[in-house]
Order: structure tokens, then C-alpha cells, then sequence
């Protein structure tokens, strides 16, 4: 990678497990510059520069070279990472990505709204007299993962299961990766053999159920899901879809938190759930990068771009960026689209699942929680990749 440009790039350390990616060092290198340089590759740090590369025809999903950068070259996970839809590229990811598409259809997924309201009252009954609790035991995990549960069509009390192991998976997604890797290999593998027998009980006791459709996804022109496909998919849905739910809702308090006036606001306004789920993926994602590959040689903007190089986009920056976003948090605004599902070809295949139930828990957290503060005793993933709270002790007023 070669800047042409006389503007000289900030640096940013990103390989450093106390760096943060929200930090002031990354707004003040964003009003330097358009990117940053880091151990990785190229960090973009502004809205338009990202709007566009990430959907970039030269640029390819870059996230397959993730086990790599940190040393991870083969080994289950490696294997299973690289078979992520996520990873696949061309005729191979539009292939896998019509057949998965009807287990996401808004009508399957709607249907189980009255279950995602039911359950967050359920929680909420659980602490709502005390005036405190633990949100990640006591709300984000059980909810996160009983929502899978319930999608799955599994016993809803199995969600510790689905939490632990999901929980240790997502380890992948630090800076720790190498260090963490037994562990990560171990839960992937229990996580494998939850799914066979998911998918034979399926094979032989079909439903009306998300499983099912997957089980049965088939087309003419695409064939069908491999068993090998089938299972990789299934760790991924489980996992993807826990993780993202329980850190970004424990990444809405945080938000809610510092702005009560708009968590008043919601608990008046329950329509606005959805809203409030975009404003704060807007200001506060827990997917903090999306990582595009360079397929061949091409300028950009100043810089020419050498094939093979990693192009991190990071989301929290450009949805910040003051170019484009007036300062502030507004769950009423109208704001351009941002970047906490991904964008282009690789936009994430859940996102209707991780929108419908936040959506739902939102204002409900809202209306029986009032005057939201955080306690002492909060701890955080990585402040990179993918983030959130894995404690966060909450005090509030009681509301009905």
C-alpha cells in the first residue's frame, strides 16, 4: 500500500489489547485523515470513504484472513471460519445465501414477536422490584439466548448451553485469538455435535420451524444444503446470532445510559424500538469493523491499494463522523443507513432476527427501568472486533 497523497496517514496500534476503537486517538486520526495505517493493513475512519468501499467491486470480504493475521492457519476453527457464508465469495456466496434466505423471511421471524415480548417481560419481572441488577446474567444472556432457543425450536431452559459456548467462541473475535484457541476449538466442537443432532431430529420429526426450512432448503439451480454446510451454518446462526443480541443490548444501556432524556423518550414511545435499535448500531455497534480484502491494484482517494491488502472499516467512526451526522443521539432523527450489519453483497443474513427482538426489549426495558445508571463493577470485551459488557451492573427507578 502506497499513500500518493502529501497528507501523511495517523498510526494506530490496533494490535494492542488496550487500544480502543472509540477511542479520542481514533476520532482525532479521523479529522487528520480519511484512513489510518495499523498493524492489519488500512483502517478507514470516515462515512463516505466506507459507503463506498464497502462495496467496492476490487474489495472481497476480508475476514476470512482473520485466523491467519493471528497466527491460526489450519485446525477445526480455521476450517469452520473459512466456510462462513460471511467468507464466501461470488457464485459460491449467492448460492448458499438463496438457499439459507427463507429461514429469514420476515413472516417466520414475526410470528415469534409475541415470544421475544413475552420473554423480556418474563426477565424484567426477575429484578424489575429490586431497582438494580446484573443486565448481562440477568437480561442480555437468557434473553439472547433463549431467543435462539425459541428459533430453534429447543428447550428454552438449554439456553445456558447456547450462552457458554457462544460466549467462548467469540473470543475468536479479539486480538487473543492464538491464546484463546483451545478453548474456542473445544466449545465449537460441543457446539457441533448440538447441531447434528438438531438437524437428524429435524431430518425425522419435521416443523413449521427455522431449522426446518434450512433442513429443507433446496432449489433447483443451487441443489442443497450440504450436511457439512448444514452444521457449519448452524454453529454460526447460533453463535452469530447470541452474540450480536447480548452486546449490543448491553451496548444500548451504556448509550441510554448517558442520554436518559431519550430513554424516557422510548418508554413513552414503544414505536420507536425500532429506531432506537439504528441509533444506537448508529453511535455504538458491537461490530466495531468490517474487513474488506484488495483483489487487485487500484487508487483510491489518494492512496493506491496493493492486492492482498486488509482494508478495516470501521463502523463506529464513520457513523460519527461529523460530515455527515450532527452531533448528538436522537432516536426520532432521520439518519443516513449505517454500518453495524455490514453492507453490499455480505450484509448480514440475520439482521431481521437481531432488529425484531432488541426491537421488542427495548422499550419494554424502558418502561420498567427508569433513570438508568451504571454501577461499579462493569467489565468489557476488547474494545475491537466485536465488543460489549460481559458484566454491567445497572441501578434504576422501578416503573410499571
Amino acid at each position: 500500500m502506497q499513500a500518493t497523497s502529501p497528507v501523511v496517514a495517523p498510526v494506530l496500534d490496533v494490535a494492542d489489547p488496550a487500544f480502543s476503537i472509540t477511542s479520542p486517538q481514533v476520532h482525532a486520526a479521523r479529522e487528520a485523515s480519511w484512513y489510518a495505517t495499523t498493524p492489519y493493513g488500512i483502517a478507514v475512519l470516515r462515512y463516505d470513504e466506507m459507503s463506498r468501499l464497502i462495496k467496492h467491486p476490487r474489495l472481497r470480504q476480508g475476514s476470512v484472513a482473520w485466523p491467519a493475521h493471528n497466527g491460526v492457519v489450519d485446525g477445526p476453527f480455521a476450517q469452520w471460519w473459512a466456510s462462513w457464508i460471511l467468507n464466501k465469495e461470488g457464485a459460491e456466496h449467492h448460492r448458499l445465501r438463496r438457499l439459507m434466505n427463507p429461514a429469514f423471511s420476515p413472516k417466520l421471524i414475526g410470528a415469534l414477536v409475541p415470544r421475544f415480548q413475552a420473554l423480556a417481560t418474563e426477565l424484567i419481572d426477575g429484578f424489575a422490584a429490586r431497582d438494580r441488577c446484573e443486565f448481562v446474567s440477568e437480561f442480555a444472556e437468557p434473553y439472547a439466548a433463549r431467543v435462539i432457543a425459541i428459533m430453534l425450536g429447543l428447550p428454552e431452559e438449554e439456553w445456558p448451553v447456547i450462552a457458554r459456548e457462544s460466549v467462548t467462541i467469540g473470543l475468536a473475535m479479539g486480538v487473543t485469538l492464538k491464546e484463546d484457541l483451545p478453548q474456542i476449538e473445544a466449545a465449537l466442537e460441543r457446539l457441533y455435535a448440538y447441531s447434528d443432532e438438531l438437524i437428524a431430529d429435524r431430518r425425522a420429526h419435521p416443523r413449521d420451524d427455522f431449522v426446518t426450512a434450512l433442513v429443507n432448503a433446496s432449489r433447483e439451480e443451487d441443489g442443497r444444503l450440504s450436511d457439512t454446510e448444514l452444521r457449519d451454518a448452524m454453529v454460526l446462526l447460533i453463535f452469530g446470532g447470541f452474540d450480536t443480541t447480548r452486546n449490543q443490548l448491553g451496548l444500548a444501556m451504556q448509550t441510554f445510559s448517558r442520554h436518559l432524556d431519550q430513554w424516557r423518550l422510548l418508554a413513552e414511545r414503544p414505536d420507536l424500538g425500532r429506531a432506537a435499535v439504528e441509533e444506537v448500531m448508529r453511535v455504538n455497534p458491537t461490530v466495531r469493523w468490517v474487513t474488506r480484502e484488495v483483489l487487485e491494484d487500484f487508487e483510491f482517494e489518494g492512496v493506491q491499494l496493493t492486492t492482498g491488502t486488509t482494508v478495516h472499516l470501521y463502523s463506529e467512526s464513520a457513523g460519527t463522523d461529523p460530515r455527515v451526522f450532527a452531533e448528538g443521539f436522537d432516536i426520532t432523527a432521520e439518519r443516513k443507513p449505517h454500518f453495524g450489519f455490514g453492507g453490499g453483497a455480505h450484509h448480514c443474513l440475520g439482521h431481521f432476527v437481531a432488529r425484531s427482538d432488541m426491537s421488542e426489549a427495548l422499550p419494554l426495558l424502558a418502561r420498567r427501568m427508569r433513570d438508568i445508571r451504571l454501577l461499579p463493577g462493569d467489565a468489557w470485551l476488547p474494545d475491537s472486533g466485536n465488543t460489549g459488557p460481559t458484566s454491567l451492573p445497572i441501578g434504576f427507578t422501578p416503573g410499571s
